[in-house]
């Protein structure tokens, strides 16, 4: 029997359905309706997160919370469902080698000068502030999790340096539940976009609409 997902716990690489826009109402009073019971503590939840948005890259998204940094980077797309596969896990201090060897070859940027053997969440944001090619973005999410064929769901409140666009999602390791979950609260047609579009999307980087 295949074995169930459950929320916050860690699976092999997940396909991704994602979507932002101004209104997701109607899919996601369905979503709501739809879901199996889910643990109060994905309920409702907040978190404060800087992404660091890179010109020349799409494939490994990069973010920061609660003071750790976190990579994941993209494997496929299989019947329009991206998947993405955790890259690198780090705290700060950083050290150099890190910066050198895995972060910075990430964002596919020239690499700055660095003349420490360690850096801190603050100056690790300088040199991403000095980089011309580097940006980094503040996202506030509320979230709100269910569960829907099988799959974590999500709808949330996003604020992406202060605007603020609405979330919509199922994440599975199989591709058909995934699927289903999409016809189920009536997504067919909407474009799949990950939050390395959307913030592209929104601070000029990309010029491209949301969903809606």
């Amino acid at each position: 029997m295949m074995s169930e997902l459950k929320i916050g716990e860690v699976s092999k690489p997940r396909f991704e359905f994602r979507s932002f826009g101004q209104n997701f109402d109607e899919a996601a009073a369905r979503m709501a309706r739809l879901s199996a019971p889910v643990p109060e503590k994905v309920w409702h939840r907040q978190s404060d997160e800087i992404y660091i948005m890179s010109r020349t890259n799409d494939l490994n998204n990069t973010k920061i919370r609660d003071g750790k940094m976190d990579v994941k980077t993209y494997v496929t797309t299989v019947d329009g469902l991206e998947q993405w596969d955790p890259k690198l896990k780090a705290e700060f201090p950083i050290s150099k080698a890190q910066l050198v060897d895995e972060v910075f070859p990430a964002f596919m940027v020239d690499m700055p000068e660095l003349n420490q053997d360690s850096y801190s969440y603050d100056e690790f944001i300088a040199l991403i502030d000095a980089h011309p090619d580097l940006q980094a973005v503040s996202v506030h999410k509320e979230r709100f999790g269910y569960m829907v064929n099988n799959t974590i769901c999500e709808v949330a409140n996003v604020l992406i340096n202060g605007a603020k666009v609405v979330s919509i999602n199922s994440e599975s390791t199989e591709l058909e539940d995934i699927q289903k979950t999409i016809k189920d609260v009536k997504l067919e047609g909407v474009e799949n976009i990950n939050y390395l579009q959307v913030i592209k999307r929104v601070i000029g980087m990309k010029s491209a609409k949301l969903a809606n």
